[in-house]
């Protein structure tokens, strides 16, 4: 495979596993429409089955000599042809593997059928820039070996798998996450934008237990409402209405009753 340009990773595609989709088109009425993202998205923070938990990965700089002898001892203990190679620049290419682990489904032009494997790898064709959306479910831990640059970001890794899946869902939406396995505990850490994802598994070597990447929703606890669409914002206002309806209905509910037991502990008195 051939050298990526600068900044744009290529990617070979393989899928670990395949499921059927679900779908949910935008052209759906509002009952349906306020079914599925309630359903599918919650205002409150859930509790998660697993904590992520915070660790400290050592990102050392290495000279121009460490990393070329971390690329030979690298090469050497990967049983495939998916090597890394030091470009005259200075700069390094190689592949990383992504797995996605996506809870919600995802978003592309209602005109395009959910991408199958070639049409992730044909890319983007005519026609994608169309308003109306159709939701569907990418399928379970499905796996992507990327081909990138040592500088290319873990942003523009994230843009561009949504780019080959022709996913308009914000970015800002996911999050990549470094997974490792120490003393028989699983460790997650988010990765900030502008971290290098193959720079992180060159230091880590290839083993997937000491590193491997996952894509997965960016749930940091606070709602980023810039990175919803217009449907999904209105949707919103009418769950809140809803919540705080029901949540006055309940309060006033409780006084009520109360006053009427005091007014008939009152009536039961005997006067004088």
């Amino acid at each position: 495979m051939g050298e990526a340009d600068a900044g744009t990773p290529s990617f070979e595609m393989t899928w670990s596993s395949t499921t059927s989709s679900g779908y949910c088109s935008q052209e759906d009425s509002d009952s349906e429409l306020e079914q599925y993202f309630t359903a599918r998205t919650s205002l409150a923070r859930r509790p998660r089955r697993d904590q992520d938990e915070p660790v400290e990965w050592e990102t050392p700089d290495l000279s121009q000599a460490e990393v070329e002898q971390k690329i030979k001892e690298y090469n050497s203990q990967i049983n495939s042809n998916l090597f890394m190679s030091l470009n005259k620049d200075g700069s390094y290419t190689g592949f990383i593997k992504v797995q996605l682990k996506l809870v919600r489904p995802v978003s592309v032009p209602s005109s395009k059928k959910p991408p199958s494997l070639q049409d992730a790898r044909r890319g983007p064709g005519r026609g994608t820039a169309v308003r109306r959306r159709t939701s569907f479910y990418l399928p379970k831990d499905a796996v992507k070996h990327l081909h990138v640059l040592s500088r290319t970001r873990a942003r523009e890794v994230i843009e561009a798998l949504l780019r080959k899946f022709l996913v308009v869902d914000d970015p800002r939406k996911f999050a990549l996450f470094e997974r490792a396995e120490r003393h028989g505990q699983v460790y997650l850490r988010k990765l900030s934008d502008d971290e290098q994802p193959l720079r992180l598994r060159l230091l880590a070597g290839p083993s997937e237990k000491a590193l491997s990447f996952v894509l997965k929703e960016n749930d940091s606890g606070e709602v980023n409402w810039d990175a919803f669409s217009m449907p999904e914002l209105h949707n919103f206002l009418r769950i809140l209405q809803r919540e705080e309806e029901e949540h006055l209905r309940q309060i006033l509910q409780k006084y009520s009753y109360c006053r009427q037991k005091i007014q008939e502990a009152l009536h039961a008195c005997p006067l004088g």
